[in-house]
């Protein structure tokens, strides 16, 4: 038999070509790589750039980490070159593109997995790659495990809506149904557990059947935005359900204890800007200002895009609002309305990306406006701030409920459809400024409910503190990941020279 070798758990990583799937996968590799794991991580160049000087800061202090490059098909598919994200898309109609590129990666992928020395241990991968990211590394005597940017309370809505037989009756997109076998009454429907609206320009059928398959002969899943203690009785379901072994590891935006790499975290803030920023926090009142960030992809319709402004001028509170991806026509109406003019002294614009992990922890801060991102959701709960929720696609509407109804740190806006295909100046208002001045007042003002909320909210801070330091849950997670990813590959043949 060939010999075993004796060396350091080797783990390589594929997340998925989204911000917020890339995010926490390279947290959780400088996590691995403070408890002794070599990392490789796989992706196409546009994607590394954004996270390359967090990765040259973690070399300095001696982690082990690589990177290495996948050339990305953008001409192949029909894709302007160096659209390597989600978030660089500039059409609906490129999505499918995007996703025919992501699975153009197979043979790259497996000629590193072939190449890399030591040959490794466990891949790592984003749980939306198809089902070769399962069979490839499994070829080699690899063993795959399952990475979600996200919790177990969202992975198991999906897997009950498409295992659940009492679920076939429900045949509108639309109506609500109450989760079988959940110990929270929970209500959703189809189209929020899936993140969209049925649209005949994308299978979902087809793309859940390709994950499924993956999941199936995966090896186990690991959870980078949750802890034991959020959700323990729904981590129990899920293991029961699937069979398999899950890790929370979260929240893994903790391991940013580098001033630089919290404002660079998914990409870089300009240093002016940045200053700015907590300069105008400092100004204000503890637990005053609501911080509205509705991620990173998102591009409101304008009619919602008023109504969101207005209702955040009505409420007469300080903020801070996040506009990414704000449309002409929407920039049109915020200059002819002089609308930064008009709420200079309590009001906030950032244009661009945000020093998140700066912001939500700052003692201004009472709210969270937010869509409702995995990412999004454990640095509000690691930050101790209560959330105004707005999902939109995704994950959204089942952290929304694990938000409002499990945890009970939330208020609800009220948004009943996701948004997500759709040209966004077509998609009806789903919230008023009457509605969003209402929630935030009710939030951020003295009331018994409120009250309750901010202290489950720092409550669940300090839960969340322990659970990444040493003897706590996720910290123990990490050391049964690496643990268990070495004995399945020695189970699947071992790592030969």
């Amino acid at each position: 038999m060939p010999r075993i070798q004796e060396q350091k758990p080797h783990v390589v990583m594929l997340p998925f070509l989204a911000q917020g799937h890339i995010i926490p996968m390279v947290d959780l590799a400088k996590l691995l790589a403070k408890r002794g794991v070599t990392i490789s991580i796989l992706t196409t160049p546009v994607n590394a750039a954004r996270f390359q000087s967090v990765i040259d800061r973690a070399i300095g202090t001696g982690l082990d980490i690589h990177v290495r490059h996948l050339k990305f098909p953008c001409s192949e598919v029909g894709l302007p070159d160096g659209c390597e994200s989600f978030d660089l898309l500039t059409s609906n109609d490129d999505v499918m593109k995007i996703f025919k590129a992501i699975d153009m990666l197979k043979d790259q992928v497996e000629e590193s997995l072939r190449q890399l020395k030591p040959s490794p241990n466990c891949l790592i991968a984003d749980a939306c790659f198809p089902s070769w990211a399962t069979k490839v590394p499994l070829k080699l005597n690899i063993p795959r495990t399952l990475f979600y940017a996200s919790n177990c309370f969202s992975q198991l809505c999906k897997q009950i809506l498409h295992t659940c037989k009492e679920l076939e009756a429900v045949t509108s997109d639309t109506e609500y149904f109450v989760m079988p076998r959940f110990p929270d009454r929970i209500e959703l429907t189809k189209a929020q557990i899936r993140g969209a609206l049925s649209n005949p320009n994308f299978e979902w059928d087809d793309f859940w059947n390709e994950m499924r398959a993956a999941e199936e002969r995966a090896f186990g899943s690991v959870f980078a935005n949750t802890f034991e203690e959020l959700e323990s009785e729904y981590v129990k379901i899920y293991k029961k359900d699937t069979g398999k072994r899950a890790w929370g590891v979260g929240p893994v935006s903790l391991c940013n204890e580098d001033y630089s790499d919290k404002i660079e975290r998914g990409n870089n803030v300009h240093v002016a800007e940045n200053k700015r920023c907590l300069e105008w926090l400092d100004s204000k009142e503890p637990g005053s200002v609501v911080y509205v960030c509705l991620g990173s992809q998102f591009i409101p319709a304008t009619l919602q895009l008023i109504e969101l402004a207005l209702g955040l001028e009505s409420s007469n509170k300080p903020f801070i609002w996040v506009l990414k991806n704000a449309s002409e026509e929407s920039e049109k109406w915020l200059l002819e309305e002089k609308f930064e003019e008009r709420i200079k002294d309590r009001g906030l614009l950032i244009r661009g990306w945000a020093p998140q992990m700066l912001i939500l922890p700052h003692p201004s801060i009472g709210a969270f406006l937010t869509h409702c991102g995995g990412n999004s959701m454990l640095e509000a709960i690691a930050a101790g701030v209560p959330m105004i929720t707005w999902p939109i696609f995704a994950d959204h509407f089942c952290n929304e409920k694990l938000i409002v109804e499990v945890s009970k740190i939330g208020l609800r806006l009220g948004v009943e459809k996701p948004v997500f295909l759709e040209d966004p100046d077509e998609v009806t208002v789903q919230v008023k400024k009457d509605e969003i001045k209402r929630v935030i007042e009710k939030l951020t003002e003295e009331g018994e409910e409120a009250n309750e909320m901010r202290k489950r909210a720092k409550e669940l801070r300090e839960t969340a503190k322990k659970a990444v330091e040493k003897g706590g849950s996720s910290y123990v997670n990490v050391t049964s990941l690496i643990q268990d990813a070495v004995a399945e590959q020695a189970r699947l043949g071992g790592r030969h020279e």
